[in-house]
């Protein structure tokens, strides 16, 4: 292409990218009035539970939860391509769960994530991209007569390392859990979308609570490590739960995980496993929490045809509380110490260390909350630093029920990701991301 015509091209995009940025902020801008009538007209908004009474005091019950989350983002706006823009499904979940005793209750989750014009089929059920699977599905007894210990069984999200590997996708603080999901470090690897079949415990001690769970590696994962030029790690394979050891014995089926915290001050609930992103100024809440994450003999080193143990530990600090009566101020940060083996790249993270931390305020009587998000992630086995930046505003049109988040995404040095490869000046992949949400 001829330098003139590359530079028009890139001016038009420039253009485009611009106009949409500012569609998209006039759109947040003009549902503000939309959102004050609202407030004024005579229809009750206030969110009420989906919940079925059993008895009449309200202690025997089904509750049911249903959202949806629809994104729209562009392509690669480092790369030269035309500007492209994409609407998908990212989330459309449904859950149950029952208390028909204060001893037991049994939970049902299933939806469809990342449902894309790429990936859809003609008729909705001749391919597995469209199809619903289960997310969770586990029974829990109440063993202790008070809150230190439950126990349950099942597919379950009750997850070690870190608080956002057990986060609410109803209430993130941010668009999402921020990738590459490092708190997600086994999705897809030896888990079903974050989730596991095994058996938990869990309890409340005072400001003191814990999970721990004895699970099964799921085996049909991403088993290959990465180079960061794209291709493959030979080295080594996560696959030491199919290599049996020099005995010919199985091995590497057992994973062991868990998640302490201290609470400083409001406490939580751990009646499920999903950690709140942002209460929005309702809750103070301040806490400190370790975690990690062990697989003994789940990498399997074909250099020393031996196994390898796979073994994470992080440590973690959250914040979210009022500051000036219905103003809210939201803070995190974890460090996570992964270990693979030598140099190992996994799908999101890898053998090094990774720190993330984001900040948000929620302005006092407004609707709005601006963010930003930084992950730092130093691999062993890689020469460049991963590096991933978020910067964004959630428009609360009625708390976490109804909103809409607006982020420019920014991650830098990172194949798996979709960065450019050519590691000189557009080793990134950044996008602007539209999502709105709505949960039952």
């Amino acid at each position: 292409m001829h330098p003139e015509e590359q530079s028009a091209l890139g001016d038009n995009n420039m253009r485009i990218r611009s106009a949409v940025v500012g569609g998209v902020a006039g759109l947040l801008l003009s549902a503000s009035p939309w959102v004050h009538a609202m407030s004024e007209d005579s229809e009750d908004h206030a969110y009420k539970p989906l919940k079925l009474n059993l008895s009449e005091d309200g202690k025997k019950y089904v509750r049911f939860i249903l959202w949806h989350q629809q994104w729209a983002q562009t392509n690669n706006l480092d790369d030269d391509s035309n500007f492209q823009l994409e609407s998908f499904a990212r989330r459309s979940r449904v859950l149950a769960y029952a208390q028909i005793s204060s001893r037991f209750l049994i939970l049902t989750h299933f939806g469809l994530n990342n449902l894309t014009p790429g990936n859809m089929t003609s008729l909705g059920n001749n391919g597995d991209s469209s199809q619903l699977f289960l997310h969770d599905a586990w029974g829990e007894f109440k063993v202790s007569d008070d809150n230190s210990l439950y126990i349950g069984t099942g597919l379950h999200y009750w997850k070690g390392l870190t608080r956002l590997s057990n986060a609410s996708t109803l209430n993130f603080m941010t668009m999402d859990n921020p990738r590459p999901f490092v708190h997600w470090h086994n999705l897809a690897v030896t888990d079903q979308f974050a989730r596991a079949m095994g058996v938990y415990a869990k309890g409340q001690i005072g400001n003191f609570d814990y999970r721990v769970a004895v699970n099964n590696p799921a085996r049909n994962g991403i088993q290959s490590g990465f180079l960061q030029d794209g291709s493959v790690n030979t080295t080594r394979t996560y696959n030491g739960f199919d290599q049996p050891d020099e005995s010919g014995d199985t091995v590497g089926r057992m994973i062991y995980e868990g998640y302490f915290r201290y609470q400083f001050a409001d406490k939580e609930s751990t009646k499920l496993p999903y950690q709140v992103g942002t209460y929005l100024g309702k809750k103070n809440v301040m806490g400190v929490g370790a975690g990690f994450f062990l697989h003994p003999d789940g990498m399997y080193n074909n250099v020393a045809q031996d196994h390898e143990n796979v073994s994470h530990y992080a440590l973690d600090f959250f914040m979210d509380r009022p500051l000036r009566g219905d103003d809210c101020l939201n803070a995190y940060a974890s460090v996570i110490q992964f270990d693979y083996g030598d140099d190992f790249v996994s799908r999101w993270a890898g053998t090094g260390t990774t720190f993330y931390g984001h900040l948000g305020y929620k302005f006092p009587g407004s609707k709005f909350m601006p963010y930003v998000a930084l992950q730092n992630a130093d691999y062993d086995g890689w020469d460049e630093t991963v590096r991933s930046t978020d910067i964004g505003v959630n428009y609360f049109l009625n708390g976490h029920h109804a909103k809409i988040t607006l982020e420019y995404h920014r991650i830098e040095n990172d194949i798996r990701e979709g960065a450019i490869t050519d590691f000189g000046d557009n080793n990134s992949l950044s996008q602007i991301r539209l999502q709105t949400h709505i949960f039952l």
